[in-house]
């Protein structure tokens, strides 16, 4: 069920739908970098909102999402605090 709310969105207050979330697939992204060590980083979205009556340049309309990145690094033994 949705709920109208209202947010600031670049410096100006707009109506929001509250949109729930059905489904998620929020899977890892990795990333091997130069010295060896392993990134992962995934983004978990907490809410989505769809601005009543505002719409990019292509006619779609504006989602707001509010998300957290969850961030864990597997760097190799010689970069480890001993």
């Amino acid at each position: 069920m949705s709920k109208t709310v209202k947010i600031e969105f670049n410096g100006k207050m707009y109506e929001a739908e509250s949109i729930e979330i059905n489904q998620a697939n929020e899977s890892w992204n990795q990333y091997l970098l130069d010295d060896g060590s392993v990134l992962k980083l995934k983004t978990v979205v907490t809410n989505i909102v769809r601005l009543e009556g505002v719409y990019d340049n292509e006619g779609n309309p504006v989602y707001v999402v509010k998300s957290g990145n969850v961030i864990t690094a597997t760097p190799p033994e010689h970069l480890r605090k001993k």
